[in-house]
């Protein structure tokens, strides 16, 4: 590994600082989206908490994850915690799959997405609504919840380019000498 230098360590802090800061700016964006509109609405914050745990560490996708569940479960006046928990655990099942099987592909990102938050929209339907028995609650099912599932899909398109964008531009690069490359190859 290459020595840094400090203008480039001062460079990657800075880089690092603001693409943690358009990260948060994202998850504040679509918190407000969120919480204003009418009844169907897509949950933005499940493809960010992703997006953003696919090219970070466990721990800082852990604590996005957590986050951003805790803002949904605001938003959605659901049981403070339970997005929560069901965010950090995708979050970082996320970053590990793509860590050790998948590459970093817009396919691999919707597929990941799609089922996480299928996953997600089903639990709360299960837990919130099937649970207490009442007649007729399969049409909120198919009438709200595919609905909810299938906009937050298709927001998933425009946040994927978004975090592409950022992550091209702040993302820190390795560099390897002539002698590592040599050594590797």
């Amino acid at each position: 590994m290459r020595l840094k230098t400090p203008r480039e360590k001062r460079i990657l802090y800075f880089k690092t600082t603001l693409r943690w800061f358009l990260y948060y700016f994202i998850i504040f964006a679509s918190f407000v989206i969120m919480t204003s509109g009418t009844l169907l609405k897509p949950v933005l914050l499940v493809p960010v908490a992703l997006l953003i745990a696919v090219n970070n560490d466990i721990m800082a996708s852990a604590y996005t994850g957590a986050f951003c569940g805790l803002l949904i479960d605001i938003a959605c006046g659901r049981l403070l915690g339970f997005n929560a928990v069901l965010l950090t655990v995708f979050c970082v099942a996320s970053t590990l799959v793509f860590e050790l099987y998948l590459r970093k592909k817009f396919i691999n990102c919707m597929f990941i997405i799609s089922v996480f938050s299928f996953l997600q929209c089903w639990l709360d339907y299960k837990f919130f609504y099937e649970i207490w028995g009442y007649d007729g609650v399969e049409r909120i099912f198919r009438s709200v919840t595919l609905k909810v599932w299938l906009y937050t899909v298709i927001s998933t398109v425009i946040l994927f380019i978004v975090f592409k964008i950022i992550n091209n531009l702040l993302m820190p690069k390795e560099h390897l000498t002539i002698e590592e490359v040599i050594r590797t190859s």
